[in-house]
Formats: C-alpha cells, structure tokens, sequence
C-alpha cells in the first residue's frame, strides 16, 4: 500500500470521524435520556444513543466502498448481507433505545439480522486447523456462526455500563484488526475495521469519563455485531490457520466477563435475563475502584490479545493453539483479583 492512498485512507476516516461527531451533538441535544437507577451506575441523567453516529458513519463508509472501491469487495451477496445485516441492528437497536423493549424482543431481532448475515452466505464453512488444514464442518458452520454473532453482539452490549469501556475496547480492536487484515490482503476487513473505527474516534470524546453521552444499544449492539461478523471474514483467511480465534482473542475480555457471569447466574438459578450489577467489571465498580482504571484495565486486555495475535501470526502449527488460549489468563487473574476486592468491600452477593 502506498503512502499516497494510506493518506486518502486516513481523510475518508477523518471524514467519517466527523460526521459521526456531527450525530452524536444531534443526540446530546435531541435525543433520548438514560435515567439512573439501582443497576446502572450513572449518578444523573444523561443523553444516550450516541452510538447513531458510529452507525451511521460505518453505514455511509460502508455504501462508498460498495459503490466505489472494486478491490475492497467480498462477492456482491457477502456484501450486501454486511450492509443490510448492519442497518438492521442499528435500527432495531436504536429503536430499543427509544422504546425499551423487553430483552426477547431484543434477542429475535439480534437473531434476525444475524440470519441475514449468514443467509448471505457470510458463516464458517472451512476453518484451518493445525496439522489438518481446511475442515469442512457442514451445517455447524452456520449454526456456529448465528450463535457467535448473537453472543458477541450482547457480550458488548452487557460491558457498556461504564464510561469508556465498550467504545475503548473496540476502538482497540479496530485497529489491531485493520493492520492484521492489511498484512493479509483483506481488503475488506481492513476498511471494514477502519470504519467502525472511525465512527468511534468522532463518539469517545463524549464519552471518556466523565460522560457527556452513552452509546446506548444502538451503539454497543453495532459495534458488538459488526466485530462478529469481522471475526467471521477473518475466520476465511486463507494462510493462517486457527483465524477464526483472532477476534475472539481481541475481545477476550468482554466475552470472559460475560461468559463467566451467565453461567454463575445461570448455575445459582438467577435469572440471565434480568438486569443485574454482577459483570466482573461492575463488582469492580461496586468495590470502589475508579471507573477510569476499570475500563483502561480492558484496554489493556484488547492491547495483550493484539500482542497475542502478532506472536500468533509468527508461530508454527504446533503453537498456535497455545497461543490463541494465553488471552484467558489475564482474565482469570483479574476475576481473582475482583473477587478479592469484592471479599474486602464486603460485597457478599454478586447480582
């Protein structure tokens, strides 16, 4: 890639960087409010959906490219079930925002825009596996792949309940994930990621703490939708075998945190669909510890899944499924180290 369309790159992001600002002043001044209560930890009400604008400008970046840049392309049916399966969320979303809908309501239209991204033909079909190569997994692949959607798009929407965490950690992924996909030549997970990256960086100055304005669903359930379906294409990365768990090694932090609190719910008869203080990084909060360094703490798990990744890259077949599971030990320190904190704050119930 040359240094001139690197440059032009960067404008058309910057670009994009502005019109999502542009959306979120439109949000703070005319959009809904987020009432505190029990289970959220704002003190004051505070406008949401500012994530219109990440949506809206990957939406925009997103028909530019299927308009205008040939190389970037998947095959046109992959293409547009990227766009419509994205539009979709953040409409439903946004409209969730708006209206609170309970979580069922929620759940089937997850499921539905993950099934038109995966009747697109976007699912695990041949994942590369060590020693063995291209494995044919059948009717698992799509069935894995709604079900990855599904998750990822909710683990990211349960993590976005301090300032800063959700937008930080995918911001961080973006970028990883842009540089990783250019070394590859996949052009369109390289725009793809630099998009949604530039709709972050025109949202995260509302929102670094102290907040001026959440994503809201509009924007966690995007970003969460658009990461899977990016876990996806990578998972068809033709050279590197085990690409199916490079984001998954990004997010390993809001997915841990998630994965481990549905099933402690799930195993103490708790209802997993009602709302809750008991995320990892809400005990954290309700020990006393600053919300700045709580999110910065899951930055810096996106920032070791990146270094994870780069080792991985490099390593031979024998390594690679080692590598790809090391992101899990920062999280089980962490959770040791909640728990611990939790203990001292006498924090006895984790709901």
């Amino acid at each position: 890639m040359t240094n001139l369309a690197i440059a032009r790159h960067l404008a058309f992001a910057a670009a994009l960087a502005v019109i999502s600002a542009t959306c979120v002043l439109l949000m703070m001044r005319f959009g809904p409010i987020d009432h505190p209560d029990e289970r959220k930890g704002h003190p004051a009400p505070t406008p949401k959906c500012g994530g219109v604008g990440i949506a809206v400008a990957f939406l925009v970046g997103i028909a530019v490219l299927y308009r205008f840049a040939e190389f970037t392309r998947l095959a046109d049916p992959y293409f547009r079930g990227v766009i419509l399966a994205s539009a979709l969320i953040a409409v439903v979303s946004f409209l969730d925002d708006v209206y609170d809908w309970p979580f069922v309501v929620k759940l089937a239209a997850q499921i539905a825009a993950a099934t038109a991204a995966v009747a697109s033909g976007l699912y695990l079909d041949r994942p590369r596996i060590p020693y063995v190569g291209p494995v044919d997994i059948g009717w698992l692949g799509p069935l894995a792949t709604l079900l990855w959607i599904v998750f990822a798009t909710n683990a990211m929407n349960f993590i976005d309940g301090l300032d800063g965490l959700a937008g930080g950690v995918t911001l961080l992924a973006c970028c990883f994930f842009s540089g990783i996909a250019a070394a590859q030549g996949a052009w369109f997970a390289y725009f793809a990621s630099l998009l949604l990256a530039s709709g972050l960086i025109g949202f995260l100055p509302f929102n670094l703490p102290p907040a001026r304005i959440f994503m809201g669903d509009v924007g966690s359930q995007f970003c969460g939708f658009v990461l899977a379906m990016l876990g996806v294409v990578a998972a068809r990365f033709e050279t590197v075998e085990l690409s199916f768990m490079m984001v998954p090694m990004l997010l390993a932090g809001p997915l841990f945190d998630v994965a481990f609190t549905l099933a402690r719910r799930l195993i103490a008869g708790l209802p997993i669909t009602r709302p809750h203080r008991g995320f990892i990084f809400q005990l954290a909060q309700r020990s006393g510890m600053p919300d700045l360094a709580i999110a910065a703490t899951y930055w810096g798990f996106v920032l070791f899944g990146g270094a994870c990744i780069l080792a991985f890259l490099r390593a031979g077949s024998a390594l690679k499924p080692v590598i790809s599971v090391l992101p899990i030990i920062p999280q089980l320190a962490w959770l040791g180290y909640v728990r611990w904190r939790s203990v001292r704050a006498g924090i006895l119930r984790w709901d």
